[in-house]
C-alpha cells in the first residue's frame, strides 16, 4: 500500500472515469449491417458482390471491414450487446493509454487533458469499425512519439499495424496523414536547420527541448512508410481496398445527407470540446515560449482541417492534439511558481479508500447500463423494432422501400426475406442512386415513378418524415401500421 501515492491514485481515477464514460448502451443504426455482414461471412465467406439489397444485388462490394465485422458478430453472438458495450469501453481505454504515454507534464495536467480528450472524442465511441481507426491512430501516434521525442525505434510495428488496419476500416488514410505530417515537418526542419530562415520558426534566445530527426532517421521512416503502403495490398480486394476511401470521400451525398460527414455544429455542446482543445493549444503555444515544432504545427493544422470538414474526424484531432497541448502547457507550468512545487504523496490509506469508492461507483454504473430494460428503452427510441415485428408477422409481399437510417437494422432483422432498398454502405450506392432515394423521401415530383421503377410494394419510414404526409394523401398507398417511431404503407392493388 505504501506505493499507492497520489500520482497513481489520480491516474487510476482518470482512467476509471474514461471507462465509465465509455461503458454505455450500444445503440447505433449502422452497427447492424456490420453484424449482418459478419454473420454472412462466417456462414458463407467474404462476399464479392452485394448480397443484402434489392437495388444493388450482384454489384461488386468492397467490404473492407470484413475482419472487424467477424469480430463484432462473434462477440455479439457470445455476449450480446453488453459484450459489445464492454468491447467499446476496452478499446477506448486502450487508446487513451497510448495517448497518456505521449502526454507531458505532471499528473494533474495529464489527467485533466486526458479527460478533456475523452469528452471531445466521446461521440465516436460506438461499436463500429471506425472505432478501430481511433485506436490505431493512438498506437501509431505513440510509435512516432517514441521515434521522434524519445529516440526509441519501434518502426517495425507500423507495417504490421497497416496490414490489420486495411482489413478493418478505410481510416488507415489518417495513419498516412499522421506519418506524412512528420515526414514533411522533419524535412522542413532539416532544411532550415542551418538557415537564416530559422529565426522565423524559433526563438534562439529561449532554450527549449527540441527533437528533430536526423537524415538517417528520416530516411528510415520514409522506407517504413513505403513498406506500409505496399502491404496495404494484403487484403481480399487488393487495389480495391486502397481505392475505397478516396471513392467514399468523393461522394457528395455524404456531406449533404449524413450528419457525421457534415461540418461540426458548434452550437451542439458535445462538439465544442474540440474548440476548447484547439484554443488551449494555441494559447499555451503562445504563452509557453517553447519552440513550436514544425511537425506538431503540421499535424495540428491537418487534423483540425479534416475535422472542420467532417465531424467524424474530431476524435482523431483530439488524440493528436492532446500531446501537443501538454508539451506547451507543461513548459509554461515549469516556468511558473507552480512548477517549483513538489507534489504531496498523499496518504496511502486515504488513496486506497478513494480508489475503492471510485471502483464501486464505476461498477455500479456499468451494472445499471447492462440492464435489459435500459437497453430496450434506448433501442426503441431509434430503431423500428415493432415495425420489424409487424413485417415478420404479416409478411407483406413485394419489394420494400426503407429509411436509410434503418436499412442496417432491417437487414439484420429481416435477412434475405426482405432485401433492403438502401442502408449505410454509402460507397456501394453512389451519388446517383442516393439522389434518387432523396427524391423519394422528400416526395419530389418523380417519387411515384421511382417507386414504380424499383417495384416497391411497401414502405417503412419514420412517422415524422415528409414521405408519410404525401403517401397519406395518395390513392395508391394505404397506411398499414403506425407506432411511435415508424409507419408502414402498402401499395393498393
Amino acid at each position: 500500500m505504501r506505493h499507492l501515492d497520489l500520482n497513481r491514485t489520480i491516474t487510476f481515477i482518470a482512467f476509471m472515469g474514461v471507462f465509465a464514460m465509455a461503458a454505455r448502451v450500444v445503440v447505433d443504426t449502422d452497427l447492424y449491417w456490420h453484424l449482418a455482414a459478419g454473420r454472412y461471412i462466417l456462414q458463407t465467406g467474404i462476399p464479392p458482390a452485394d448480397p443484402f439489397s434489392a437495388t444493388m444485388t450482384g454489384k461488386p462490394w468492397v467490404d473492407i471491414y470484413w475482419l472487424a465485422q467477424i469480430g463484432l458478430y462473434s462477440i455479439y453472438n457470445w455476449l450480446g450487446l453488453n459484450g459489445l458495450m464492454l468491447l467499446v469501453a476496452i478499446i477506448v481505454v486502450t487508446a487513451m493509454i497510448f495517448v497518456w504515454k505521449q502526454l507531458s507534464g505532471g499528473v494533474w495536467l495529464r489527467a485533466g487533458v486526458l479527460i478533456l480528450t475523452a469528452v471531445a472524442t466521446s461521440e465516436v465511441w460506438t461499436a463500429r469499425p471506425h472505432l478501430l481507426t481511433f485506436l490505431f491512430v493512438a498506437i501509431l501516434g505513440y510509435v512516432l512519439y517514441l521515434y521522434k521525442w524519445q529516440k526509441i525505434d519501434r518502426l517495425w510495428i507500423i507495417p504490421l499495424l497497416f496490414v490489420v488496419w486495411v482489413n478493418m476500416h478505410g481510416g488507415y488514410i489518417a495513419g498516412f496523414m499522421l506519418i506524412g505530417a512528420m515526414i514533411t515537418g522533419e524535412a522542413i526542419q532539416s532544411a532550415l536547420r542551418n538557415s537564416d530562415w530559422r529565426i522565423w520558426i524559433s526563438h534562439p534566445e529561449i532554450e527549449t527541448p527540441r527533437a528533430e530527426l536526423s537524415w538517417i532517421q528520416w530516411r528510415k521512416l520514409a522506407i517504413f512508410t513505403f513498406i506500409s503502403a505496399v502491404v496495404l495490398l494484403l487484403n481480399p480486394y487488393t487495389i480495391g481496398a486502397i481505392e475505397l476511401p478516396f471513392k467514399t470521400v468523393g461522394i457528395s451525398s455524404l456531406q449533404n445527407f449524413i450528419a457525421e460527414w457534415a461540418s461540426p455544429n458548434f452550437h451542439d455542446i458535445l462538439q465544442q470540446p474540440m474548440i476548447w482543445l484547439l484554443l488551449l493549444t494555441l494559447c499555451f503555444t503562445g504563452w509557453s515560449g517553447r519552440h513550436l515544432d514544425i511537425t506538431d504545427a503540421l499535424t495540428l493544422s491537418l487534423f483540425a482541417y479534416i475535422s472542420f470538414l467532417a465531424q467524424r474526424n474530431i476524435g482523431l484531432f483530439a488524440i493528436v492534439c492532446a500531446p501537443i497541448l501538454t508539451r506547451h502547457a507543461s513548459a509554461l507550468i515549469e516556468k511558473s511558481r507552480w512548477g517549483q512545487r513538489r507534489m504531496s504523496r498523499g496518504f496511502p490509506i486515504v488513496n486506497a479508500i478513494l480508489l475503492i469508492t471510485i471502483s464501486i461507483v464505476v461498477a455500479l454504473k456499468v451494472f445499471l447500463v447492462m440492464q435489459p430494460s435500459l437497453r430496450t428503452n434506448a433501442e426503441s427510441k431509434v430503431l423500428p423494432i415493432d415495425a420489424a415485428d409487424w413485417i415478420e408477422q404479416h409478411q407483406p409481399i413485394g419489394a420494400m422501400f426503407n429509411s436509410y437510417n434503418w436499412g442496417g437494422y432491417l437487414m439484420w432483422r429481416l435477412g434475405s426475406a426482405y432485401p433492403v432498398f438502401v442502408d449505410g454502405r454509402t460507397d456501394l450506392y453512389d451519388d446517383a442512386f442516393l439522389n434518387e432515394y432523396r427524391s423519394i423521401v422528400w416526395a419530389a415530383s418523380n417519387a411515384d415513378s421511382l417507386l414504380d421503377q424499383y417495384h416497391v410494394n411497401f414502405i417503412v419510414v419514420e412517422k415524422d418524415s415528409v414521405l408519410p404526409v404525401y403517401l397519406a394523401g395518395s390513392t395508391h398507398w394505404q397506411l398499414a401500421y403506425r407506432d411511435q417511431q415508424a409507419v408502414i404503407f402498402v401499395r393498393i392493388r
